[in-house]
């Protein structure tokens, strides 16, 4: 993976439940905007998570959150900044529905959410 771009291609094709999402977003975009598109990850992963949507219902959230675990220590800068600054900095707070979610965080993305969300 090269670029920002190439991961969400990436994203879209293991996780076949966001591909529809993806395509919309191009289309609609005129290319792929990691940081927009991120918007409706974190929508998804924690509507999966709570179980909220019908539409993302058989997402693997789990999936989700390991794929980003095991990309994030080799990802270029700018694939490391989409999931820092729209994904773990869009998790839900503490009192909001779907907070658990942070302790099924792997020990990288777990620490990276510490020290970006120090209050959770």
């Amino acid at each position: 993976m090269t670029s920002a771009a190439d991961f969400l291609h990436d994203l879209a094709g293991r996780f076949p439940q966001l591909a529809e999402d993806y395509e919309c977003h191009v289309e609609n975009n005129g290319g792929p905007l990691p940081h927009v598109f991120f918007w409706d990850v974190i929508q998804a992963v924690v509507h999966a998570y709570n179980g909220t949507d019908a539409c993302h219902a058989d997402l693997d959230w789990r999936g989700l959150l390991q794929y980003l675990e095991e990309v994030y220590p080799t990802a270029p800068l700018t694939v490391k900044e989409v999931i820092v600054t729209s994904f773990l900095e869009y998790l839900p707070w503490p009192a909001e529905p779907g907070y658990p979610i942070v302790a099924e965080l792997g020990p990288v993305l777990g620490e990276k959410f510490r020290q970006v969300r120090p209050a959770g």
